[in-house]
């Protein structure tokens, strides 16, 4: 490696060495501040050069990573992801009483391989990337080895991974066979021969379990209820966020400047009138009405999270399949507002929970407000951006993908998002119901509503600091890219003009 590969690798290299030492700390000192420390002094760190190498970008490191501005901003947000990630860890990770930081090495390995996954060109760097991440994430899935709930729920998610990954690289294998190359840019323009769209097609089996999509989704409600808060939080932002990177660099070129046939996708002409692209519209419709319609029959807060997840990454889908710069930007705005309000979720979830258990029940947040009314607020923020509804970053989200779905005449699509949207808010604003049920009530009386029986939420307990303060960043930027979203959409747009 040359020392301009070196430089251009610099991020993926402090992530390596940040764990190495994180290892070491755990294996000496089994200190967790000193762990958790040096988390946070890799991640900060590796963001930093992220954010300074969108100079040089586009630029290659050997024949198996490439970086351009949308990698380097998919690297931003997923290291900004493990970072306040990491914050509610240590929350979680102290009311345990927990030593060591072999939490935080599995944390670091995760994000590198998610990383690697982001910014891979070949098929090699893209299952070493994928491997890397979904390993790390088995540990941090079944961390507390005393809930069974947690255990099963690593089980299934090694067995289910396992499985897709073995779809993965079969199809690899048939898509090299009959195409002669391993370049992941060159997967919808080379899917031309008897082999190469099948192989293509059971390598999106891989894809669409990662990115928990119908239908691949039935892993995501169990392991959602049985990781802990911050890994849920993980899971759903990090993974999801490094595979959607890869499906737009993979993928999207074949769809720009595509009109509409019947009103759906594609214009009967070139690579946009293969099969895949209708593939994804049927993934994308059908989880939208199958995440949000479970998440309507559910009291469990993860679950119901869970399935809205689903939902998320069908609204994603529209305006990957809209094509062009327009949809790059819309996929982009939405990532970071899914971002931010799944973290500032799980966060609020993270803080109310117990040492043993999730606050993971319904009852469990009535009368929150009254209680916690702070936490409560932060916590009713990111439903209502969850939901799209105005003055919050997931609104403007919503109006940016329904704008680059209309411009590609994807009417179909867009009407199926703006139904769903309607439906997520019963769900969304059933939580929110709760939390603020009898408030006025109690708060007249100055008193504070009764915890239900077997509730890990404390009524005294107090947010860590730093928790706290990760949370009501967390909802300031929510508010925030709701009611001035221009700035961000700007930044967005001279990154994927500047590198794509």
């Amino acid at each position: 490696m040359s020392a301009a590969d070196f430089m251009g690798s610099f991020p993926l290299v402090v992530l390596a060495v940040g764990a190495l030492l994180v290892l070491a700390s755990a294996a000496f000192t089994r200190s967790l501040l000193l762990s958790f420390v040096v988390t946070l002094v890799a991640l900060g760190v590796a963001i930093a050069s992220s954010v300074a190498l969108t100079a040089r970008a586009p630029f290659t490191v050997t024949s198996f990573l490439s970086f351009d501005s949308f990698v380097l901003f998919g690297f931003a947000l997923i290291l900004g992801a493990t970072f306040f990630a990491a914050i509610g860890s240590w929350a979680a990770l102290r009311t345990r009483g927990a030593e060591g930081g072999d939490f935080f090495f599995l944390f670091l390995l995760s994000a590198l391989g998610a990383c690697i996954l982001a910014a891979s060109a070949v098929f090699a760097s893209f299952f070493l990337g994928l491997e890397l991440m979904s390993v790390s994430l088995y540990g941090l899935i079944g961390w507390r080895r005393e809930s069974r709930r947690g255990t099963e729920a690593a089980i299934k998610y090694l067995l289910i991974a396992g499985a897709s990954s073995a779809f993965l690289l079969f199809g690899m294998a048939l898509f090299y066979a009959d195409t002669g190359t391993m370049n992941l840019g060159r997967l919808a323009e080379a899917a031309q021969g008897p082999l190469a769209p099948v192989g293509l097609g059971m390598m999106l089996v891989g894809i669409g379990f990662k990115l928990a999509v119908v239908p691949f989704h039935l892993w995501t409600p169990d392991v959602y209820d049985g990781a802990p808060a911050p890994v849920t939080g993980f899971i759903a932002t990090v993974s999801k966020g490094a595979m959607v990177v890869v499906l737009v660099r993979a993928f999207a070129p074949a769809l720009v400047g595509t009109g509409g046939v019947n009103g759906l996708v594609g214009d009967g002409t070139g690579a946009a009138s293969s099969a895949f692209p209708w593939v994804f519209a049927v993934i994308a419709g059908l989880s939208m009405f199958a995440g949000n319609i479970l998440a309507l029959r559910e009291r469990n807060v993860k679950r119901i999270l869970a399935f809205s997840s689903i939902a998320h990454l069908g609204y994603i889908l529209v305006a990957f399949l809209a094509g062009g710069v327009e949809a790059l930007r819309a996929v982009s705005f939405y990532l970071v507002a899914y971002f931010i309000t799944t973290l500032g979720a799980f966060g609020a979830i993270t803080e109310l929970s117990g040492p043993q258990k999730d606050a993971d029940d319904l009852s469990q947040y009535e009368g929150l407000a009254a209680r916690r009314p702070w936490l409560a607020a932060g916590f009713t923020a990111m439903l209502l951006s969850l939901a799209g509804l105005p003055l919050t970053a997931g609104f403007v989200g919503k109006v940016i993908i329904l704008r680059a779905g209309a411009g590609a005449q994807l009417w179909t699509l867009a009407v199926i998002l703006a139904v769903n949207g309607t439906v997520s808010i019963f769900y969304y604003l059933k939580i929110v119901s709760a939390m603020f049920r009898g408030f006025a009530v109690h708060a007249e009386a100055g008193t504070t509503p009764p915890v239900a029986a077997g509730s890990p939420v404390a009524v005294s307990a107090r947010v860590p600091v730093l928790a706290g303060a990760a949370l009501i960043a967390l909802t300031i930027l929510v508010i925030a890219l709701g009611v001035f979203p221009s700035p961000l959409i700007a930044l967005i747009g001279s990154l994927s003009t500047g590198g794509l």
